[in-house]
């Protein structure tokens, strides 16, 4: 049987001493990797693929939640972290566990015997941490080769669907990100983000106004004097919201 394939990541060097310590117990695992901050973490795990990656929450850089939404990472991940104030949101991802600092060999084990059970399975598929609706992200980050992006939320005036990527508009620059406009419009404020047709998603916070492009067909005009193509079923959401202000 291949051995798993470990990844640690933490920033505290003693915490990853320990992790070590306790995978020697375990012969038939493997360490492929340490990441000592959030952006190595990022990319280890894009580099790496590990199976199973032990990850603290709170880095410089980075946060490991932070690292997962860059990363798309879905499962084989055991939080370390000494706060235990992510641990629901820890497993509203899926977590095969949440090891709270300082633990024990015995709880190590035991949350590594359930990450072998649930490595050997597919897992879910979930949403991202941040998409949770009790807590909108506040940013967006954007792995560019080996630089990363921060995008505040509120900065993003449109994105716009393209192939396998969104192309995400923000003061005036343009990004690209793997992913779909619609797991990204379910992870911001429907009352400012509004799917206005299949390829755009709209901040109302900079929009300036519509106009009637044909007798059935209309567009949204931006501040900065931008047109967005807008749908019949865009344009009912978009004047349900409008009205409602």
């Amino acid at each position: 049987m291949t051995p798993l394939r470990i990844l640690i990541v933490d920033d505290e060097p003693l915490a990853r001493g320990l992790i070590r310590e306790y995978l020697a117990q375990h012969p038939d695992l493997s360490i492929v990797g340490e990441s000592e901050h959030g952006l190595q973490a990022v990319h280890d795990i894009t580099e790496l693929a590990p199976d199973l990656i032990f990850l603290d929450i709170q880095m410089p850089k980075l946060s490991g939640l932070e690292v997962l939404e860059l990363t798309g990472r879905r499962s084989g991940v055991i939080f370390t972290t000494a706060d235990d104030q992510h641990a629901l949101k820890a497993f509203d991802l899926h977590a095969v566990d949440y090891l709270l600092k300082p633990f024990s060999q015995q709880r190590f084990d035991d949350a590594l015997a359930r990450a072998r059970r649930a490595v050997a399975q597919v897992q879910p598929e979930v949403q991202n941490l941040l998409a949770d609706a009790g807590q909108r992200p506040a940013r967006i980050l954007i792995r560019d080769r080996n630089q990363v992006h921060v995008i505040a939320v509120e900065t993003i005036e449109y994105v716009q669907a393209q192939d396998d990527y969104i192309s995400i508009h923000s003061s005036g620059r343009e990004y690209l990100k793997t992913q779909s406009l619609a797991e990204l419009a379910t992870q911001l404020d429907p009352a400012q983000f509004v799917r206005v047709h299949r390829s755009y998603l709209l901040n109302l916070q900079f929009l300036q106004g519509l106009e009637r492009a044909t007798k059935d067909n209309f567009v949204a005009v931006l501040r900065d004097g931008q047109r967005i193509p807008i749908s019949r079923s865009g344009y009912e959401r978009l004047g349900g919201l409008i009205d409602g202000r």
